[in-house]
């Protein structure tokens, strides 16, 4: 079993609504179906639409709500496996991790007023739309996009495997 490290923050507003556990099994799973046998780590944070607008404009220069940010360090390709080091802060020496840590793929950030508006147009709970993004946003830190068609393609089997996968394991 690789070591796997995933850290859950949840803001005030939403921890009755949300378990960090659940949230937790969401990212194993989508680690499981996209990135079976790897050790690494990932952290995961659930918060408001005025947060994750400030990060989209600060980071994406784009000044409005969404509802997932991916942020991997300095990482823009196809995860390639151990010994791989994220670029530092200044975007040239990499980050360093001790040989024992899990490599670091980054943080998803996901805005549940967001993922509620958008539940009922997708026709499916509140729930199922926070799973599509925690494994939309851990496939965006393994390097996957849809900015083509056969990258959307691509992407959006990956996150039905993972949410069929993961909503047949909570059903057991």
């Amino acid at each position: 079993m690789p070591r796997r490290r995933v850290d859950i923050a949840v803001a005030p507003p939403f921890r009755e609504r949300v378990s960090r556990a659940w949230l937790r099994r969401v990212v194993l799973c989508a680690l499981d179906v996209a990135l079976p046998g790897q050790a690494c780590q990932v952290s995961v944070a659930l918060t408001d639409d005025d947060t994750v607008k400030d990060l989209n404009r600060r980071y994406r220069g784009l000044d409005e709500a969404t509802d997932v940010l991916s942020f991997a360090p300095g990482h823009a390709g196809p995860w390639e496996g151990p010994g791989e080091a994220p670029l530092g802060v200044d975007g040239k020496q990499p980050f360093v991790l001790p040989e024992e840590e899990p490599r670091l793929l980054g943080e998803v950030v996901v805005s549940y007023p967001q993922a509620a508006r958008q539940a009922p147009s997708a026709g499916h709970s509140v729930e199922r739309e926070l799973a599509l993004l925690v494994a939309h946003g851990v496939l965006h830190l393994l390097g996957h996009d849809h900015h083509g068609a056969a990258q959307e393609v691509r992407m959006r089997e990956l996150q039905q495997r993972v949410l069929e996968h993961f909503f047949q394991s909570e059903e057991s």
